[in-house]
Parts: C-alpha cells; structure tokens; sequence
C-alpha cells in the first residue's frame, strides 16, 4: 500500500502571506522517515471556506490517504481549523487528538488550549495539529505509530465494500 499525505499549513489570515515553510517541512521530514510520501503542501489563510475547500481538494483530488493541518487550532477568534475540519468530516476519530494532547501536556502547559481534531472523510484520516513547529513534530510524533495502521484499515474496508 503506498502510503501518501498532505499538509496544509493554516495561517491567521490578519499576516498570511503564504510563506512559513518551517512546519510544513519539519511535518515532511518526520512523515518521509516513516516511509510516506508527501504529495502537497499548501498554505490557505485561516477562513473557514478556504480550509474546508483545501482539505476536501487533498482528500479528493489527490487522493491523500492522510492530510494534515497545522495551524488555527487555538482560541483566537481567527482559529477556525477545528470547525472546518468538522465540516467536512464524516466521523471522528477522537483518540488521535486526546493522544496529542496528552504528549504534549508533557512539555509544555498550553498544549490543552489546542482543539485540534481528527476524523475521517471517505477514505481519507484528517488530523489538525498546532501551528508551532515544536508542537505539531510532538504531536505528529505521538500518533506516528497509529497512522498507518488507521490508514490501512480504512482503505481496506473501503475496497471491500466497492
């Protein structure tokens, strides 16, 4: 099974300019180590269409067996990663986030301000991760040893019942 994935990196759309590479590269370099292929990654202000409209794109137009967002899982106004996601997912898959955030409890405090959650969108696992580069790497690293097999479960199921 060839294991693909995008990331999106959602920016307050008060300063997006499309640039802050830093965590959608560490987010690569973590997911290529562990033998998934990185097919996009993009960048969309933090406006609750436009990241509904970006995962939807990687979920169906690439086909991505996992997208990631990183940013706008906070409790700023501009925050609306978690809703978006929401929108566009068909079940939750609640013990990703509860993971993360148990992870990075560990090292630092604010971690349980994130609202970050995970869920599934036909055959795709969508996961929001924070925007900091040291949060998402912890909390991508956290759930690392589940993806796969998460993956693998839903795309199998998904080609038996086709």
């Amino acid at each position: 099974m060839e294991y693909t994935a995008a990331v999106i990196r959602v920016e307050d759309d008060t300063v997006f300019d499309g640039g802050s590479e830093e965590v959608a590269l560490a987010l690569k370099g973590l997911l290529e180590s562990d033998g998934w292929q990185v097919i996009s990654i993009s960048s969309v202000p933090s406006d609750f269409d436009r990241i509904k409209g970006e995962i939807v794109r990687c979920a169906y137009d690439l086909g991505s067996c996992l997208v990631l967002t990183t940013g706008g899982t906070g409790c700023s106004r501009y925050d609306v990663t978690p809703e978006a996601t929401e929108a566009v997912i068909n079940r939750l898959v609640p013990g990703i986030p509860e993971a993360m955030r148990a992870a990075n409890n560990l090292r630092s405090p604010i971690a349980a301000l994130s609202r970050g959650i995970a869920g599934l969108r036909g055959a795709t696992l969508i996961v929001n991760l924070p925007g900091s580069p040291d949060g998402a790497a912890a909390s991508l690293s956290a759930v690392m040893p589940a993806l796969k097999l998460g993956v693998e479960s839903l795309r199998r199921h998904q080609r038996q019942h086709s």
